[in-house]
């Protein structure tokens, strides 16, 4: 199954909501992006005014209509708030792979077991519905909550691109890229939530 951008995906299990990012979503989401102004400090895509979220959203949809990224609101269905957002990229249906990325929740959200729910949804999607064959995560050198948390869900570092990413303060940062592939997810599934 090719990924499709006109589609309108709807993820969810008992703890959270994943559906596509809406300009609407800005209201419910620019408290939870500004409350803490370090929420992105390791991400190229600053969300710390209300200003810089507005842009931020304006990106997310034209991404999609120009079928760069597909991006979706996260909802914590165990708190009845909106929490993030995260992203389907780097899409090639021909090599059957694609990209989560792009995600972050506010600083209540965190630590609570919801990103690994999103990720679960994210990655049976990519692997069970499209029938993928690889998941790329990737993420700051610099970020080691990041990291710890692409490792505990699977992720196995695949190499560091140096000077990869020219940061808003003009700082460029190394890039570390991890992969999960279609073989690995049959046994990390099992286990997802245990891990």
């Amino acid at each position: 199954m090719e990924f499709n951008f006109d589609e309108e995906i709807i993820l969810e299990n008992e703890r959270v909501l994943l559906r596509p990012l809406k300009a609407d979503d800005y209201a419910v989401l620019v408290p939870v992006a500004i409350e803490d102004k370090d929420l992105n400090r390791f991400s190229p895509s600053q969300i710390s005014s209300e200003e810089l979220f507005l842009q931020y959203v304006r990106q997310a949809l034209q991404d999609r209509q120009s079928k760069v990224r597909y991006a979706f609101s996260i909802f914590d269905k165990e708190k009845h708030q909106y929490a993030g957002s995260t992203s389907f990229a780097a899409i090639s249906n021909r090599d059957l792979r694609l990209e989560i990325g792009w995600t972050w929740l506010g600083t209540s959200f965190q630590r609570t077991g919801l990103n690994r729910h999103c990720k679960f949804l994210l990655m049976q999607y990519a692997f069970d519905t499209l029938g993928f064959e690889r998941v790329e995560l990737k993420t700051d050198e610099r970020n080691a909550k990041s990291r710890a948390a692409i490792q505990k869900i699977g992720g196995r570092e695949e190499g560091i691109l140096r000077s990869h990413t020219l940061m808003s303060d003009g700082f460029r940062r190394n890039t570390v890229y991890y992969g999960i592939l279609k073989d690995e997810w049959r046994e990390l599934k099992k286990n997802f939530f245990q891990r």
